[in-house]
């Protein structure tokens, strides 16, 4: 069995609540299929998920000489990152914040038996 091809992107600026819902549509399908259906799907996580992606096939094809055809998402995860606290200043002295979100997306590739 060949081993599995594994590409992170830290620190994304999508919050992992919104970006599970864009990985949740390409898991278990084909490489090429899913860069396909992440190019035209009108979401900001699809863009950054698209880049991983093809980051991930480019590895496989340039480190482990596999073929793009043969490999598919095996497993893809989104987990929590650091979130930044900015402060904004309400009305009447009051204090507002901000929760700026980030999440460390994970995907897994394996060449189909």
């Amino acid at each position: 069995m060949a081993s599995d091809v594994i590409a992170k992107l830290s620190n994304c600026g999508v919050s992992a609540q919104k970006a599970r819902l864009v990985i949740d549509m390409v898991r278990g399908k084909a490489a090429v299929d899913a860069l396909n259906l992440l190019k035209f799907t009108p979401k900001v996580a699809a863009r950054h998920v698209g880049k991983l992606l093809a980051s991930a096939v480019a590895n496989a094809e340039e480190n482990f000489g596999l073929n793009r055809d043969d490999l598919y998402v095996y497993k893809i995860t989104a987990d929590e990152a650091p979130t930044r606290k900015w402060r904004r200043f309400g009305a009447r002295g009051r204090f507002k914040p901000i929760l700026r979100r980030n999440s460390h997306i994970t995907v897994i590739l394996r060449e189909r038996e």
